[in-house]
């Protein structure tokens, strides 16, 4: 509160003056400044080793005002004054708050920093706005001092008695009030440089740490990263969409500084939709049945690659199972197909079969069932009893060139097709993959025939034939799996244990569990693999699990029947490279809960390092068997609405009895 002629009020009490002879007053005003400056050491600031109290603050002032003045002075009592009332405002919305917010910062901001303002009241306030470390005990004379600097102005000194009797008299309350606001900020230890105070800079917010989403996983990762030639797509759609700054859009995200991760951003960066923003250009130059010859911007190239897999890792999932010609099928393929223990499923599935059912149609549409929706029969064949089926995630169809597959037959009557070897390769991306289901010659002491069959598949099975080798120096026309980056080898191979039955079950009884090393010492598709006489440059995963053969059908005994057939390990899957490391198997097991064969279905689990490639291979374009698709899509939810009927129909049924 201050008087009209702008004075500070003191303890509950203000102070006036009436002054005679302006010249003369003005003179002393002028002696006290240069006086308070030389004391400063002549560089117009004064210091105090110890803040003032509140007590000697009054006293301080009174003492540097001049002497004529404090003859003048009156002291009046105070009137409070009532709170105001609140103002009602209607409610606004998140954006014109923030707009408010800003512009009253923009405003405060111009007024602070705008150098035509040299009036003491805007001195003042910005003196005010640098003391926020000593608010909490600001002496009263300061609250003296920011009440006239935000009151005093020439009409105040005007509507004074004593600045309407002598002119001046206002020059001089103008002067008094300018001295005692710089005395004012000279008692708080501010800073008093020829009345222009010193601002500090604002800092602008710092923006959030920047997200840490790992959502990739083993499996498919479609993280809609951003092509090298998009990366100026945020520029773009900047110009030519306008987005509305109220929603969330991806230019604030980035503006902001609220996202930085590129699986979070970069997923938001399609003005119309979640998916990876594509060019005009694109889109004419693009073919998905010849591709593009240069290496950016390929089909298969490195940056479609990295965009699914950034990892360059694809799983694989391979079984093999001898059925037994078996018309009935088993109700539930889950723990065959999805086994539990991987918490993803892969993103290929490979099934060869042996001796399989008389309807394979049938057989495929219960794959179908089971895989679901996600997946989709990319090829399948068949040699006699053979299959063979090659299920792909639906999304990595287009990066796949034409599937080829080749037979041969190992009987010497080659009509009678339930021994042989049936093949099927590939290119996904720039890596090539064959993979063979066989059904070797049976019997315990038939060794020699066995790697007779292996030999006579890898010379006569004639593949690729369209599809280029991708290192064709490292190829031999002699043995077919030397010409793929990746080979897979499964099926009934009929290696048997050279142990009679009596010590193998007493083997089996000592351990029950995983523990089958004993066992493997009598394997002979183990020993003949060390000497390299068969399956040479193959691997085999660590074996885990009891023999898949031979069962009686339904239970889980070993065979009981007259023959008493020795239990073996003739189920195998094997893998070979061109390059080392490349395959990794992450799991090798049998699934002993499908009991409808003499053998256990076995199956592995891989990690496999994909390569780019170049569009320079006849693509698939999409190629899948939509009817299969449909019908197992239908039987899937036929058998889901099924389950809920008899879930209700049993609820329904039961009945409470009372004994």
């Amino acid at each position: 509160m201050s008087t009209p002629n702008g004075f500070p009020q003191h303890s509950g009490a203000c102070v006036t003056q009436s002054m005679e002879g302006g010249a003369v007053q003005d003179l002393h005003a002028k002696k006290a400044v240069k006086a308070a400056k030389k004391e400063a050491g002549g560089n117009g600031v004064l210091t105090f080793e110890d803040p003032p109290s509140v007590g000697t603050s009054l006293n301080e002032t009174l003492k540097l005002l001049p002497d004529e003045l404090k003859a003048n002075m009156k002291i009046k009592p105070v009137t409070p004054r009532p709170p105001q009332k609140p103002r009602l405002e209607r409610a606004a919305s998140l954006d014109e708050k923030s707009w408010r917010r800003w512009r009253r910062f923009r405003t405060s901001q111009e007024s602070l920093t705008d150098p035509n303002e040299t009036s003491s009241s805007n001195g003042s306030l910005q003196e005010a706005s640098h003391s926020s470390p000593v608010r909490g005990r600001a002496s009263p004379c300061r609250q003296c001092c920011q009440q006239n600097s935000l009151h005093s102005s020439p009409d105040a000194s005007d509507g004074s008695p004593i600045g309407k009797s002598r002119g001046g008299t206002s020059d001089l309350g103008k002067r008094a009030s300018e001295i005692s606001s710089a005395f004012g900020g000279l008692l708080l230890g501010k800073a008093f440089a020829g009345g222009r105070p010193r601002l500090s800079q604002i800092m602008p917010a710092r923006p959030l740490p920047p997200m840490e989403l790992n959502v990739a996983s083993h499996t498919l990762r479609t993280a809609n990263r951003i092509d090298s030639d998009c990366m100026d797509y945020r520029h773009y759609s900047q110009h030519k969409f306008g987005r509305v700054s109220g929603s969330l859009s991806d230019t604030r995200l980035h503006g902001n500084g609220m996202v930085y991760d590129n699986c979070s951003t970069d997923s938001m960066k399609s003005t119309f939709s979640l998916l990876t923003p594509i060019r005009s250009k694109d889109v004419r130059s693009r073919s998905y049945l010849e591709g593009s010859l240069l290496a950016n911007g390929a089909l298969l190239g490195a940056e479609e690659l990295s965009r699914y897999f950034p990892d360059r890792n694809v799983g694989i999932f391979v079984a093999t199972w001898n059925m037994q010609g078996q018309k009935e099928l088993p109700v539930n393929l889950d723990d065959f197909l999805l086994p539990t223990d991987p918490d993803y499923a892969q993103d290929m599935y490979i099934i060869g079969v042996q001796e399989g059912s008389p309807d394979r149609r049938e057989w495929e549409i219960r794959l179908q069932e089971t895989l679901g929706p996600h997946y989709v029969m990319l090829y399948s064949a068949a040699h006699g009893v053979l299959y063979m089926s090659v299920f792909i995630r639906r999304d990595l169809i287009w990066f796949c060139s034409e599937v080829e597959y080749a037979t041969v037959t190992t009987r010497i009557v080659s009509q009678i097709k339930t021994k042989g070897s049936l093949g099927i390769c590939f290119t996904f991306f720039g890596t090539s993959f064959l993979f063979i289901t066989s059904h070797f010659t049976s019997g315990d002491s038939k060794v020699n025939e066995r790697k007779l069959d292996y030999n006579k598949t890898i010379q006569a099975l004639t593949l690729p034939k369209n599809i280029p080798d991708t290192n064709p120096y490292r190829s031999s026309s002699s043995d077919v799996t030397t010409r793929f980056d990746e080979v897979f080898w499964f099926g009934d191979f009929n290696f048997r244990l050279n142990k009679d039955r009596e010590t193998v079950d007493s083997i089996l009884n000592q351990n029950p569990e995983t523990d089958v090393s004993k066992l493997l010492a009598y394997d002979q598709l183990t020993s003949e693999m060390s000497r390299g006489y068969i399956f040479k440059g193959f691997q085999e995963a660590d074996i885990h699990f009891r023999p898949s053969y031979k069962f009686d059908i339904g239970k889980d005994s070993y065979d009981t029947t007259s023959k008493q057939r020795t239990p073996s390990y003739t189920d195998r899957v094997v893998y070979r490279s061109r390059y080392r490391d490349d395959i990794y198997a992450v799991k090798y097991s049998s699934c002993p809960v499908i009991k409808t064969s003499d053998h256990r279905p076995v199956f592995a689990l891989f990690r496999v390092k994909v390569r780019p490639g170049r569009d320079n291979i006849p693509l698939a374009a999409g190629q899948f068997d939509r009817e299969l698709y449909l019908i197992g899509i239908k039987r899937r939810i036929t058998r889901e609405l099924q389950k809920r009927q008899e879930q209700k129909d049993q609820k329904s049924s039961s009945v409470c009895s009372v004994s």
